[in-house]
């Protein structure tokens, strides 16, 4: 949940004439993005050749790695990883907003939590696509970006308990029953495969592959926006600040090229790895 006060530190004019760029995500929570989507691409590209571990192409696989072995050890690798990740997110939300008391974290404009106005815009969004109404006039974050947000959590605890159960089974079996167990692998199973479609064609969709995102999104990894977008994606949001005076404050340099072009190549790679890993399940799934 980014901080607007934290982001606009170390933030300044730019120089007079040139196009305006707008602070959005501070470099810690781009950090910690790349870590999240870094490790779910390799939880998928290992979680998927065992799901699948019949069909050609996950031998061939497991074979170019090293065997079915190795691809279990990657895959623990890359959870522990997005774990941690997550405690440190979910520590830094209970930090600012129980023990520093920092308004706006649980509710409000600016909070991933959803609203009634979310509600409207979910509403409101649908009547736009039938050509029923106005195009809704969005926030800080979208109805959808908040559902990507909270996926995560759900994912965490239903897909992440599941595989620890099963990782380490003798641990969990002094607790839990047999049929347990076996339900972990079918959950941990359905599930994964589940978060692996949302993603790759879901969430790409929503946020890079949209006629105003296409070929993709990028202020996840430059942390900045210009004006245009800024005003085109969330009009409300600009609007307040305006009107509120604090528009200036969230005012950054424009990223740099070498940042920019670093992030075309390693936003496009990730695309391309999920719509292919997309395009197995798919052909794997329905061969089954």
């Amino acid at each position: 949940m980014p901080d607007l006060e934290q982001a606009a530190d170390g933030s300044r004019m730019q120089g007079h004439g040139k196009e305006r760029f707008f602070m959005r995500f501070t470099r810690a929570q781009r950090y910690l993005h790349a870590v999240l989507f870094t490790t779910f691409l390799g939880l998928a590209a290992t979680g998927l050749p065992m799901r699948f571990s019949e069909s050609y192409w996950a031998r061939k696989f497991a074979s170019g790695v090293g065997g079915f072995g190795a691809i279990i050890f990657f895959h623990k690798l890359c959870a522990v990883v997005l774990t941690l990740a997550f405690l440190i997110h979910v520590k830094d939300i209970f930090t600012r907003g129980v023990v520093n008391r920092e308004k706006g974290i649980f509710w409000g404009s600016n909070s991933m939590v959803a609203n009634w106005k979310d509600v409207k815009d979910l509403f409101g969004h649908m009547r736009w696509f039938l050509g029923l109404g106005p195009k809704p006039h969005f926030g800080r974050f979208a109805y959808w970006e908040k559902f990507d947000y909270w996926a995560v959590f759900w994912g965490m605890i239903v897909i992440g308990f599941s595989g620890y159960a099963m990782w380490f089974a003798p641990f969990f079996a002094r607790f839990l029953p047999g049929w347990a167990l076996n339900a972990v692998l079918v959950i941990h199973s359905e599930e994964g495969l589940l978060a692996i479609l949302f993603i790759f064609s879901i969430h790409f969709v929503n946020t890079h592959l949209r006629p105003d995102s296409f070929p993709m999104d990028m202020v996840i990894f430059t942390g900045v926006e210009s004006e245009e977008e800024f005003k085109k994606k969330r009009p409300e949001e600009y609007s307040k600040l305006e009107n509120e005076g604090k528009l200036e404050a969230r005012i950054s340099e424009e990223p740099a090229t070498w940042l920019v072009n670093f992030t075309r190549v390693v936003g496009t790679i990730a695309i391309l790895i999920g719509l292919v890993l997309l395009a197995l399940t798919l052909s794997a799934y329905f061969r089954e």
